[in-house]
C-alpha cells in the first residue's frame, strides 16, 4: 500500500512539474512574424477603410481578427526609400535613400540581420526595389527593380531564373512552398512577404482584366480639382490623370491605334522600336487571354474618344484606371487569403504575427492625380492592419499617428530582441494591446526629397498631427501650407494666411524645428542632398 501511495505521489509530482515546464515553454515561445507588404496600395482601395471601390475581404480578416490603424503614415512617399525605412527604422536622410536613384547606405543594420542574428530562420519573396542581396534573408527570390507583371524575371542566392505565369500568384506560390516544405520548422520565422501589384502600369490577371473591365466606379469630388486654394507645387506636378496619364501604357490603349487616331504619344515611338509593356512580355496563350479584352477597350477608344469632350476623357481615363488598379488588388486580397489559409490549415496562426501595409498611399483620382509623392493624405496615409492572436483584441482600430519608421523597432520587440539605439522609430506594441496611455507620440514628420524628377512634385518637408497639417515646399519656390485636417479632410484649402491659424502657426513652426532636430535633419542637410542629386 506504501509503494502504491508513493508511486501516485511521485506521478504527481512528475504531471505537475511537465505543466509547469510547458507552460513556461508556451510563454516564451517566440512569435513568427509573416510581414506583408503591396507597392502603392492606397488605403482607400481596401474596404475595411472604405468600400466604395472595391470588396478585400481577405485583408479586412486581418482587421476583424486584429487592429487596424486609421492615421498610419509613412515619412517619404516613395517606393525605395519607404523600403528603406522600414528596414533601418531610420529617416531616409539618415539611411541615404532619399529617393528611387540614391544609394543606400549598405553599413545600416536591417531588422532581418538582426532577427537572423537572434536565431530566427529569415525569408523573403516579391519586391525589394533595390539591392540585389537582402541582407539577414536565408532565403529569398526577388524582382529586380521595379520587377514584370507577367512571367517575372527573379534574382535568388542560386542564380536569376524566369518563372512563367503571372506575378501576384507566383509569389505567393513561393511563400506558401518556403512555409510548407522549405522552413525548419523547429525554428520561429520571420517572412517578408511582398507583392508587386498595384504598381503602375497595373496590368490585371487575365481573368481580373476581363472582370474588371467591365465595372464602372464612382469617381471622387475632387477629380476635377483647380487647386485654386493650394500653391505652386499642386498646380505644377505632372500627375494629372488627362494631361500626364499615357494612352498604351496606362489605359491600354494599343499603339497602333494611337497612331491610326493621329494621337501623340512618346510610347508610339518606343512601339516602333519593340516595346509593348507588360503585354510585351506574355506568350501566344496569355495574349490571346488579353486580346479579347484589349479589343473591347481599342474599340471603344476608336468609337467614341474623337467625339468626347477634355472633361469626357478625363472620366474615361479615370475608368480605365479604376479597372486595371483594382483589378491588381483583387489578385493580391486572393492571394493574400490562400497565405491565411495555409496559416489556419498548417496550425501556424495561434502564434504568427500577420502585418498588412503598402510602401506608401496613392492617389486614385484625387485633386485629379494618380501617382503619389505628396504628403497630403491620399499618399502620405498608408494602410496598416496586424492581427495577433491572444495579444490583440480582435476588430480594434487606432487613431494614433505611427509610421512605417516604427515597424523595425515593433517587430524587434515583439520577439524580444534588444533594439540598436540608433533607430527612430516606436515599438506599436503597447497600442497593439491597447496601452494609449503609455503612448506620447502626437505628431510625424516627412521629407520628400526626388525634384526635378518624374512628376515633377517639389521637395517638402512636414509636421503632421491628428488636427493639422504644416508643409515647407523649397528648392525652386519657398511656400509654406497649412491643412486644418478635422475641417478640411480633403486638404482643398490652405489656411496658412488665415489669421485665425496665426497662433498655430507659430506653435506648429516651433515644434517643426524641434523635430528637424530630433531626426536629425536640417538645411544644411537638405543643400547637401540637393547638390549630390545635382551632381
Amino acid at each position: 500500500m506504501k509503494i502504491l501511495i508513493k508511486s501516485i505521489i511521485l506521478c504527481l509530482v512528475f504531471f505537475v512539474l511537465s505543466s509547469c515546464t510547458n507552460k513556461k515553454t508556451v510563454l516564451t515561445k517566440r512569435p513568427n512574424i509573416l510581414f506583408i507588404m503591396s507597392d502603392d496600395h492606397a488605403y482607400q482601395a481596401i474596404s475595411a477603410y472604405e468600400n466604395h471601390l472595391i470588396e478585400t475581404p481577405n485583408i479586412d480578416r486581418i482587421a476583424n481578427e486584429g487592429l487596424l490603424f486609421s492615421n498610419a503614415c509613412v515619412t517619404n512617399s516613395i517606393c525605395a526609400p519607404s523600403r528603406a525605412t522600414i528596414l533601418t527604422g531610420k529617416h531616409t536622410h539618415i539611411n541615404g535613400k532619399i529617393d528611387n536613384k540614391m544609394p543606400f547606405d549598405t553599413t545600416q543594420i536591417t531588422f532581418p540581420q538582426l532577427f537572423q542574428k537572434a536565431g530566427y530562420q529569415t525569408a523573403m519573396f516579391g519586391k525589394l526595389h533595390f539591392g540585389n542581396n537582402p541582407k539577414g534573408v536565408d532565403e529569398f527570390m526577388i524582382l529586380p527593380g521595379q520587377g514584370h507583371y507577367i512571367n517575372p524575371d527573379l534574382i535568388t542566392p542560386r542564380g536569376d531564373t524566369t518563372i512563367t505565369g503571372y506575378v501576384t500568384d507566383i509569389i505567393t506560390d513561393l511563400t506558401i512552398a518556403w512555409l510548407d516544405k522549405k522552413r525548419d520548422k523547429n525554428k520561429p520565422f520571420m517572412m517578408m512577404y511582398l507583392h508587386k501589384a498595384p504598381h503602375r502600369p497595373w496590368w490585371p490577371s487575365p481573368d481580373k482584366f476581363a472582370e474588371f473591365s467591365r465595372k464602372t466606379f464612382p469617381e471622387p469630388e475632387s477629380l476635377f480639382d483647380d487647386y485654386k486654394d493650394r500653391g505652386i507645387a499642386a498646380k505644377t506636378a505632372e500627375m494629372n490623370l488627362y494631361r500626364h496619364m499615357m494612352y498604351n501604357h496606362d489605359s491600354k490603349v494599343r499603339p497602333e491605334t494611337i497612331e491610326e487616331m493621329g494621337e501623340v504619344s512618346p510610347v508610339v515611338v518606343e512601339y516602333k522600336n519593340g516595346f509593348y509593356g507588360p503585354y510585351g512580355r506574355a506568350n501566344e496563350a496569355q495574349k490571346a487571354k488579353y486580346d479579347i479584352v484589349l479589343d473591347s477597350i481599342n474599340e471603344d477608344f476608336k468609337q467614341h474618344w474623337p467625339y468626347m469632350s477634355k472633361i469626357e476623357k478625363m472620366q474615361w481615363k479615370y475608368q480605365r484606371y479604376m479597372q486595371d488598379y483594382l483589378g491588381t488588388i483583387s489578385s493580391v486580397d486572393d492571394n493574400l487569403g490562400r497565405v491565411l489559409d495555409y496559416l489556419d490549415e498548417s496550425g501556424l496562426t495561434e502564434n504568427t504575427i500577420v502585418v498588412y501595409t503598402s510602401d506608401q498611399g496613392f492617389y486614385l483620382g484625387e485633386h485629379g492625380w494618380f501617382d503619389k509623392r505628396f504628403v497630403y493624405d491620399e499618399s502620405f496615409k498608408t494602410p496598416l492592419l496586424i492581427r495577433w492572436p491572444n495579444e490583440i483584441k480582435p476588430g480594434t482600430t487606432n487613431d494614433e499617428m505611427v509610421q512605417n519608421l516604427d515597424f523595425a523597432q515593433t517587430f524587434l520587440d515583439a520577439a524580444g530582441i534588444a533594439i540598436p539605439d540608433d533607430m527612430q522609430g516606436e515599438s506599436l506594441i503597447p497600442l497593439m494591446k491597447g496601452d494609449t496611455a503609455s503612448w506620447s507620440r502626437d505628431a510625424v514628420y516627412y521629407h520628400y526629397y526626388e525634384y526635378p524628377s518624374v512628376h515633377m512634385v517639389k521637395r517638402h518637408y512636414a509636421i503632421v498631427t491628428k488636427e493639422f497639417k504644416l508643409v515647407h515646399f523649397y528648392y525652386d519656390v519657398d511656400e509654406w501650407e497649412l491643412y486644418d485636417r478635422l475641417k478640411d479632410p480633403q486638404e482643398m484649402n490652405n489656411v496658412y494666411e488665415d489669421p485665425e491659424y496665426t497662433e498655430l502657426v507659430k506653435e506648429l513652426h516651433a515644434k517643426l524645428v524641434e523635430m528637424r532636430i530630433k531626426y536629425k535633419d536640417s538645411p544644411e542637410l537638405d543643400q547637401k542632398y540637393i547638390e549630390l542629386y545635382n551632381d
